[in-house]
């Protein structure tokens, strides 16, 4: 049985649909309580929504860690941390899913959005707390968010055209799945404990490139994220599922 399906690199895409779907579709669809949705949600789903609540975590602590001292590291190390444990989330809501035999249509919409905030929008409010904040530094962090965003909705929009191996699953990934951001995470994980970063955005490793007052310039190091979107969002990518 396939069992959900999302950009992440565990799950299986649903090719038809499964009696616990239908079920859940029924009570979204007809069910008008208030707490109605709550009681359609299946245990995978409410572990995907902990995926969720990592990545605004994770970004709360950007914030805070931008409202403080610059050489108060606890509340990076806290944003950082949250992504991981994301990534957990992410694979245990398949493996919960598959043990209950329950797949789940709001789980596979579920899945894409968490993943979007925990492995797009925290790495990137990651990298803004580190000192990339120039006007232009933000534009390509918005590219990279833009492509991770692009990169889920083609997911879910080709999956089911894909070729699949003799049980259903796909077999390769198109572009890199989003979850893969976390190495950007980890090098970020690295510049603070080697104590590269030193608070402000005059301390990002690489240093900042002067463009003649074009947008207070650039760091250099956001390169990083516009090619990990362009891998990300690439067609060409094809990345053999384990």
């Amino acid at each position: 049985m396939s069992l959900r399906s999302n950009g992440g690199v565990n799950q299986k895409p649903t090719q038809t649909p499964q009696p616990s779907q239908e079920k859940q579709a029924k009570l979204l669809a007809e069910d008008t309580g208030h707490f109605s949705m709550i009681r359609a949600l299946h245990l995978a789903d409410l572990i995907t929504e902990l995926n969720g609540f990592c990545g605004f975590m994770s970004i709360l602590s950007s914030m805070r860690y931008c409202l403080g001292p610059p050489d108060s590291y606890g509340n990076i190390w806290a944003a950082l941390a949250f992504m991981p444990f994301g990534l957990f989330f992410d694979f245990m809501d398949g493996k919960v899913a598959r043990w209950r035999g329950k797949s789940s249509l709001m789980g596979q919409e579920l899945d894409s959005l968490a993943d979007l905030i925990s492995f797009g929008v925290a790495p990137a409010a990651g990298g803004v707390a580190l000192g990339l904040r120039t006007p232009l530094d933000t534009l390509l962090l918005s590219f990279f968010v833009l492509c991770g965003l692009t990169r889920l909705a083609r997911f879910n929009v080709t999956v089911s055209s894909l070729p699949k191996d003799s049980t259903g699953k796909s077999r390769y990934f198109e572009g890199t799945p989003i979850p893969t951001s976390l190495g950007i995470v980890s090098g970020m994980a690295w510049c603070v404990w080697s104590g590269m970063v030193e608070g402000g955005d005059q301390g990002v490793i690489g240093g900042l490139w002067e463009l003649g007052g074009l947008g207070g310039g650039v760091h250099p190091i956001v390169g990083v994220f516009v090619g990990w979107g362009c891998a990300m969002a690439s067609k060409s990518i094809h990345i053999p599922k384990p």
